[in-house]
């Protein structure tokens, strides 16, 4: 399985972004996906998930009301809407895929495959 995450950038405070993430090579294999990030000298902190197959989006706290988690299975894509970015959003976004299908935000341990990263620096 691969994860090609795009759409980072930046973004003054209050603006919005969108990250996509494609899947390849073995989407029968996947049961969830995850959005993670890792800001500078911090260690990296789930997001949002959502089961690849039905169910809903779950979010961390942090980000609930601004962020939200979509996926598109004929395009073997998942996407996170970012509004209303805060300063303290600033950080790598990873996407990340795992075999079990999960209910809920799980930490990145959880998770077997990973894309590179995209890079969401938002400043005030």
């Amino acid at each position: 399985v691969q994860l090609q995450a795009s759409g980072g950038g930046l973004v003054q405070a209050g603006g919005s972004l969108r990250l996509s993430c494609v899947v390849s090579g073995g989407t029968g294999r996947i049961g969830t996906m995850g959005w993670f990030r890792q800001a500078p000298g911090k260690e990296r902190e789930p997001v949002a998930a959502v089961p690849w197959i039905g169910g809903i989006p779950h979010y961390d706290d942090s980000v609930k009301g601004r962020f939200t988690m979509s996926r598109d299975n004929a395009k073997n894509t998942v996407y996170l809407q970012l509004n209303n970015l805060k300063p303290e959003d600033t950080a790598v976004y990873y996407c990340a895929a795992d075999r079990r299908r999960r209910v809920g935000v799980w930490p990145s341990s959880a998770y077997e495959y990973w894309g590179q990263g995209t890079q969401v620096t938002v400043s005030s």
